[in-house]
């Protein structure tokens, strides 16, 4: 009940079976035919490397903390400095 547009011309139907022909014939590869393996012992866990990512973002925020912190510090000493000369005569703040 296909549309005769939606009918795949007889060149693309082959070239679809011989690529599904050739994935049904593939051998997997297993771990051990494919090279060597390398010892679980010598390998760093997965859980290491997510602790090492988890320690450098943590320094990160840390620094990104202080870098914000001194920022609105001295933000708000200029907002201080400008309240106070808007009060005070020029005169007296010398």
């Amino acid at each position: 009940m296909l549309r005769d547009s939606m009918r795949p011309s007889g060149a693309l139907a082959t070239a679809m079976l011989l690529v599904l022909i050739q994935l049904l014939c593939i051998k997997p590869v297993h771990a051990e035919e494919s090279g060597t393996v390398i010892p679980a012992e010598s390998r760093p866990c997965v859980d290491c490397h997510a602790f090492e990512f988890m320690q450098r973002a943590l320094q990160d925020l840390k620094k990104t903390a202080f870098n914000l912190d001194s920022r609105t510090e001295s933000l708000v000493l200029k907002a201080e400095r400008r309240a106070l000369c808007d009060c005070m005569p020029a005169s007296s703040l010398r």
